[in-house]
């Protein structure tokens, strides 16, 4: 019977496996001889925001139906109109993302929703740090020094 360490490391191994591969020729965009820690954090998160934005903008050319600079259906009457900011909690920290717009305000992200400021992930963390024992309050300060957010100390706003 295998060890759960050897089953652990297994299952690590295959998520890594299935990762898209990075082209040699991106990396040696970022990389230019030894990095720091922080220095990598920033390429994850520069790559992150950059994949987030390309992400959205492919959502909003699905949605009115043609490519940024492509030609517009005739019978289209709305088009991009511009981009807003928009600050997003992540696992690594606040990002702040441009998000598309349309000019009838009819477009509706699926990645990053309206009036969603959390990228996938988030909540379970809070979730789990709850039930390794944290108290509402200790997550609170958690929150606070580690993604520069306030939240409620009440349960129902925790989450939110």
């Amino acid at each position: 019977m295998p060890s759960k360490t050897r089953a652990k490391n297994a299952a690590i191994a295959a998520k890594s496996a299935a990762l898209p591969k990075i082209p040699k020729e991106l990396l040696d965009q970022f990389v230019q001889g030894p990095m720091t820690a922080e220095a990598i954090q920033d390429v994850s998160m520069a790559f992150k925001k950059a994949l987030i934005e390309r992400a959205l903008g492919g959502e909003l050319s699905h949605h009115l139906g043609y490519a940024p600079g492509g030609d517009k259906p005739a019978t289209a009457d709305n088009h991009r109109n511009g981009s807003t900011g928009k600050t997003v909690q992540t696992e690594d920290g606040p990002l702040r993302i441009e998000v598309p717009r349309d000019r009838e305000g009819s477009f509706e992200p699926l990645l990053i929703p309206k009036h969603e400021r959390r990228f996938t992930g988030f909540d379970d963390k809070i979730v789990a740090m709850y039930a390794r024992g944290m108290t509402v309050r200790e997550i609170q300060g958690f929150l606070a020094e580690q993604y520069g957010t306030e939240v409620s100390p009440g349960p129902h706003q925790l989450g939110h």
